[in-house]
This record gives structure tokens, sequence and C-alpha cells, in this order.
């Protein structure tokens, strides 16, 4: 998957090679492209499930009140607003995305719903986060590892940023585990989705984009030692759904 050799200065885009300083710019337009309709994007890649599986993720996320998180990849601001419900009136979420559209679709969706006191939001790259080092009491990124150029450099960024003792998550689509399940989980991925982007969002290509992406995301072994490597302790993964997504967990100590 993602330890095959590709050529020099080169970086995955799907099942494509392309300039690695390009990447950046073509998730944006991808982002830009769905931002309207992630929800449903993220319902036609998972059957609606992504929401049981974000519900677990911040349920077991151990924020406590008060804390202060930052949610990268934030997004339409699902995440956001459940650890908002946690943190309380003495918390603070900051939602960093490095795409606008996304941001302005979140921003405007919880302000409709009137949570505004607790939340900032930040345009950013995860691979150079504009904070100061232990500022934050716990960072997570849900669907987003996967569509950053240099994922080691972030997860280095998430360590830095972290208070002793705090706590980086990682929700993000895995490998599945069982061989029965790869064929059929192939056909919806690859066959079943982009017709439904196109019937549902006008957008076949970013659909297949987002499920190639999945295929070049490192499995949940690959992404342990990434964390480890950049500086977390005791980290660990729990697999949900056989393996669709998995939960990534490391500390600062």
């Amino acid at each position: 998957m993602s330890t095959e050799s590709r050529p020099e200065g080169t970086t995955h885009f799907g099942f494509r090679d392309v300039p690695t300083a390009e990447k950046a710019g073509l998730v944006r337009e991808v982002f830009s492209s769905v931002a309207g309709k992630y929800d449903l994007m993220n319902d036609l890649m998972s059957l609606g499930v992504h929401r049981v599986w974000k519900r677990y993720f911040v349920a077991t996320s151990g924020v406590a009140k008060g804390d202060r998180v930052l949610d990268l990849a934030g997004g339409t601001g699902d995440i956001a607003a459940l650890l908002h419900e946690r943190v309380g009136e003495s918390g603070e979420v900051v939602v960093g995305d490095i795409n606008a559209a996304m941001l302005g679709v979140g921003r405007d969706r919880l302000t409709d719903r009137g949570l505004v006191r607790g939340l900032r939001w930040v345009q950013l790259n995860a691979e150079a986060l504009p904070f100061p080092d232990a500022s934050f009491d716990l960072v997570t990124i849900a669907f987003g590892l996967r569509n950053v150029t240099d994922k080691a450099k972030a997860l280095r960024e998430m360590h830095r940023v972290l208070k002793l003792g705090g706590r980086a998550l990682v929700l993000e689509f895995s490998e599945v585990k069982p061989e029965w399940f790869k064929p059929v989980y192939d056909f919806h991925s690859f066959k079943v989705l982009p017709r439904l982007g196109q019937l549902f969002a006008n957008d076949s290509a970013s659909y297949q984009y987002l499920a190639e992406s999945i295929r070049k995301h490192p499995p949940q072994d690959e992404l342990k030692a990434m964390m480890a490597e950049a500086g977390f302790e005791r980290c660990d993964y729990r697999n949900l759904s056989a393996g669709i997504c998995a939960i990534h967990s490391g500390y600062r100590v």
C-alpha cells in the first residue's frame, strides 16, 4: 500500500503520482467541490455509519470540561460540535482546516445551531500549525490525515502542540480485515460510490479520488509506527466495523 516506491519529488493523489507541491492544491479542489455535500459524501462512503463512529470517537476521547482542543481537518464542524458539548463554557475548540469552503460550511452550520462561544475557526496547514508548543489538551483529526501530503510532518506538529500528558486521536478509514469482505468493500468503493457521487453531487471524480485515497493510506500497524516515530507514547489503535476505519491514539509524555 503506502510503502510502494514512486518517482522522486512526487506523491500520490489517489492512484496517480503527482508533484508533491501540487497535492495540497488538488485536495483543496476536491473538498471545495464537495463542501456543500460533505455529509452526504460520508453517508455514501460509510452507508451512514460515520455518524456512529464519530460519536464513539468523541465519547472515548477522554476530553473533559475546561479542555482546549484542536480539531484538524475540522471541515463541516460535526466533530467540533460533539467536542463542544464536552469541554463546556470553560473550554475551547479550535477548528482547523486547509479548505476555506469547508470551514465556511461548518461555521455557518454551527452558528445556525447557536454554537458560537468557545469555538474558533482557523484556516491552516496541518504540516505547519500556527500555534505555540504545548497549547492543547487534545488534538483530533477525523477522516483528514489521509489527505495530508506529509503525514509524518503533520503527526510531529500534532505532538508539538500538545501539552504534556495530552493525547492525539486519529479517526481514519483503514484496511478491512476479513478477507471475504474485501471484494464487497472494493465493489462498493470503486463501482457504487463514484456513480452515487455523480447522481447525488454531480461529481464522480472527487468520489473516485476519495475511494482511492483510502487504499493509499497507511494501514493500522504502519500508522501506529508512524505515530511512535513522531514522538508519541502508548500508541495504540482500535478497529471499528471490521477495520473499515480505526481510531489511533498516542500521548505526549
